[in-house]
């Protein structure tokens, strides 16, 4: 059988050429598919920012809620989209858009602010189902003012002590991952709510409140309710944090031994908050009456658990006491407190 060298290596180039172009073609696929992608979440967002606008400026209690619950359904949709969690949200301040830093979680959060001073939270969960093996979201709930054990009560987004967070803590430890959220709740024209919320994955899926708070068996999450007037502290902050060591020393030209007190300072990550208490003996429980004791508390992250640190000194670079006690704006973005 005679062979044509000519025509093989006229056939290897064509079958060359032939790839070229087909790897051309889903390149281009793909580039136009990510672009359609890109375009219809771009509407999303736009659309939900300027919703949420007028969540925080609309004149009237029924405009705004219409607003806010017309904010939910576009969020809905666009947690809806393929391959959403990759969205990089830009939204006006009025929401909080935080996210893990694994990408397994991402929370939106914001507030409707009533005529009367009362606050409500809207927003959603958007996480990763590893049982599923696919993100999905639920819509947040709030129950607030059915709550009665809001320290103790295990909750789930159909029932969710809304807030406003300000920070997505992850931490990690004998390979089980903890998410702690700092939030903030306006509540009405007494009193405001600071919230150290943790969140643990259960089946799957997210349930906020859980028993990683040491030495505090019942305890699932930390309220800290006060005085609207009052300004309390609560922030996840590398200080200085000092420590005092024992150490046994014998006494020269003795069989006998005393204990020598060491201190040092060293940096280490902790929330910081401020203890709040009744203002006067027999307030307790009335929370309009609640304001910062002058003890600075914080807990810091110790083999899977918050632990409780008393009379903590959080302090700046500087090592100035941090404790900015000052009044508050209550019309001033909840995110920003």
């Amino acid at each position: 059988m005679f062979y044509n060298k000519r025509k093989h290596i006229s056939f290897l180039a064509y079958m060359k050429v032939l790839r070229t172009l087909t790897i051309v073609a889903v390149l281009l696929l793909c580039c136009s598919v990510q672009a359609q992608d890109k375009a219809v979440m771009g509407r999303h967002q736009q659309q939900l920012a300027s919703l949420l606008n007028r969540v925080a400026s609309a004149p009237t209690d029924n405009e705004r809620y219409l607003a806010s619950e017309q904010a939910v359904q576009a969020l809905a949709q666009a947690l809806g989209e393929d391959e959403s969690e990759k969205w990089k949200w830009n939204l006006p301040t009025v929401a909080s858009v935080l996210t893990s830093p694994d990408g397994l979680l991402r929370i939106f959060s914001w507030a409707v602010v009533r005529d009367d001073g009362e606050f409500e939270c809207f927003g959603a969960v958007q996480y990763y189902n590893d049982k599923e093996e696919e993100y999905q979201f639920s819509l947040l709930h709030d129950k607030s003012e059915e709550i009665m054990n809001r320290e103790e009560s295990t909750l789930t987004p159909d029932q969710w002590l809304g807030a406003v967070y300000q920070e997505l803590i992850q931490t990690s430890a004998s390979g089980k991952t903890v998410y702690t959220l700092l939030g903030w709740n306006g509540v009405d024209n007494l009193t405001e709510r600071k919230i150290i919320e943790p969140v643990i994955f259960r089946g799957g899926v997210p349930q906020f409140g859980a028993p990683v708070f040491r030495r505090e068996r019942n305890q699932r999450r930390i309220v800290l309710e006060y005085t609207d007037k009052a300004m309390v502290n609560l922030s996840y902050e590398e200080q200085f944090v000092e420590e005092v060591e024992h150490n046994r020393v014998k006494v020269k030209g003795t069989n006998r031994y005393r204990t020598e007190e060491k201190s040092k300072l060293h940096k280490e990550k902790m929330i910081l908050f401020d203890e709040v208490e009744p203002q006067v003996p027999g307030m307790e429980g009335l929370f309009q009456y609640y304001v910062p004791s002058g003890v600075e508390m914080a807990y810091a992250f110790i083999d899977g658990k918050w632990e409780l640190r008393n009379g903590a000194q959080g302090r700046l670079k500087d090592k100035k006491l941090n404790k900015p006690f000052e009044p508050i704006d209550k019309q001033a973005p909840a995110y920003k407190r």
